[in-house]
């Protein structure tokens, strides 16, 4: 693959000399592009631009590998996808909100959707904001009636009619607020009904609350010329350019696209001292709420990490092609942003700039080079039905064309392939699918991803 590669130094100000050495937070340029350098380089990234904000609001930025076919180098102007770090932007809306009084973070959901809408509930506890924007509603992670006509954009089809109709029909599997589950259904949810609170659509709502006020001119959701032209491709875990990622229903959970000059901005407005409304809304967004499992907390979507008694605000995000980070201590008053343009995790690169104790990822294993093999659709037949991991949880298995294809709840299908009669994997993502019989007749199927081996038991 050829590599092409850009090295940005960026300082807006500082002061010369020793003291501002000595106040210098991150290692300097040389010590950045080598992380990011041996990250592309060891096949676990195709491209990264690292972004970091000393205390006094200078800037560094560094930039190495990839872009894709026909794109810009990569650099401070490249622009990707940045996924769930849109949640934090739908965090800082629902603080702007209750700061203007038009939501009020202890009401019900139930006060503010669409008309004819009826919103779940459980022994008699409704749904607040604060449940949702501390993933505590209850609400699953994917709505159950996503029909993905293309997996490789699976959000694309997903409309307001659908996302009514599921709200209004699901049922509740445990008490809401008992417990930290991440929903992107809850928070696409909120950013639609914050949008219509306000009497617009979320993207109209982004510019005029946060955008257009720190002069983030290329971030939004829908591509100008601009952006286009310096949009990065995306690429899935093997190196394969892939399709951006459309949610224009659920937008408030992952729309948002930026480049790392904005991103820079938007960490600089979230922190030291409040200056403007929206500043005082974005202190308030960090504040913690809730627990949200290990060493996190939660604020309004943004997550708090506690290391050794210092704490880091941070979100990440993914989507086909991309995968994300943005992070900060607001003690220190420093922050870092991290872009790629492939399927490959790069928090821990961001976590470990902002706090060194937070250790830079092992080098995994190679990944074992698979082989597909032919299998009768006899044996293939066996394999179809559905398999429950939990209630809320099934994988079903269907035949279509001489292919076996799995689809989780929630999730788009995806084809799987033989390595032997009861191994199967997948090309999309790194996992694999075991077959399991027992007496002759298949009894269950086991996941392999990540590590992890999950066996759910055939039911249908």
């Amino acid at each position: 693959m050829k590599i092409r590669v850009q090295l940005a130094a960026i300082v807006l100000s500082f002061a010369t000399g020793p003291q501002w050495l000595a106040a210098q937070h991150f290692p300097d340029d040389a010590r950045l592009l080598e992380i990011i350098q041996t990250r592309v380089e060891q096949g676990r990234a195709t491209g990264i631009v690292l972004g970091v904000l000393e205390a006094d609001g200078s800037r560094r930025i560094v930039a190495f590998g990839d872009p894709g076919p026909d794109a810009l180098p990569l650099g401070p102007e490249s622009v990707f996808e940045i996924g769930s770090i849109s949640k934090a932007f739908t965090g800082i809306l629902l603080a702007d909100m209750i700061e203007r009084g038009e939501v009020t973070l202890e009401a019900p959901l139930q006060a503010y959707v669409h008309e004819g809408v009826t919103v779940p509930s459980r022994g008699g506890r409704q749904i607040t904001l604060l449940d949702i924007a501390t993933h505590r509603s209850s609400l699953p992670r994917l709505p159950g009636n996503m029909t993905v006509s293309d997996p490789l954009n699976p959000y694309a089809d997903y409309s307001e009619d659908d996302l009514h109709e599921y709200v209004s029909a699901v049922e509740l599997s445990r008490d809401i607020g008992s417990e930290y589950e991440y929903s992107n259904l809850a928070v696409g949810l909120l950013g639609h009904v914050l949008a219509a609170r306000a009497n617009t659509d979320y993207e109209t709502l982004l510019h005029d609350r946060i955008l257009d006020p720190l002069g983030m001119t290329m971030s939004g959701i829908a591509l100008s010329p601009e952006m286009e032209s310096w949009l990065a491709a995306g690429h899935t875990d093997q190196g394969e350019v892939t399709k951006n990622w459309d949610l224009p229903t659920l937008a408030g959970a992952g729309a948002i696209r930026s480049n790392m000059n904005d991103m820079l901005t938007f960490l600089e407005a979230n922190v030291g001292q409040s200056r403007t409304a929206l500043e005082r809304a974005m202190r308030a967004s960090h504040e913690v709420r809730r627990e949200a499992g290990g060493n996190n907390d939660i604020g309004l979507l943004w997550h708090a990490l506690d290391v050794n008694g210092s704490r880091i605000v941070w979100h990440n995000g993914g989507t086909g092609g991309y995968r994300t980070f943005a992070g900060f201590d607001p003690e220190l008053g420093v922050g870092a942003v991290v872009l790629t343009n492939s399927a490959h995790g790069a928090d821990d690169i961001g976590l470990h700039l902002i706090n060194s104790a937070v250790p830079l990822a092992p080098v995994p294993p190679p990944v074992q080079e698979r082989v597909e093999i032919e299998v009768s659709a006899e044996v293939l037949e066996r394999y179809v039905g559905v398999y429950e991991l939990v209630p809320e949880f099934r994988i079903t298995v269907t035949l279509e064309d001489g292919s076996l294809h799995v689809q989780a709840t929630g999730q788009p299908k995806f084809p799987i392939f033989a390595e032997s009669e009861s191994k199967f994997f997948l090309k999309v993502v790194d996992a694999q699918v075991t077959f399991v019989p027992e007496n002759g007749e298949v009894t269950s199927l086991i996941m392999h991803q990540g590590g992890v081996d999950q066996t759910a038991r055939k039911v249908g």
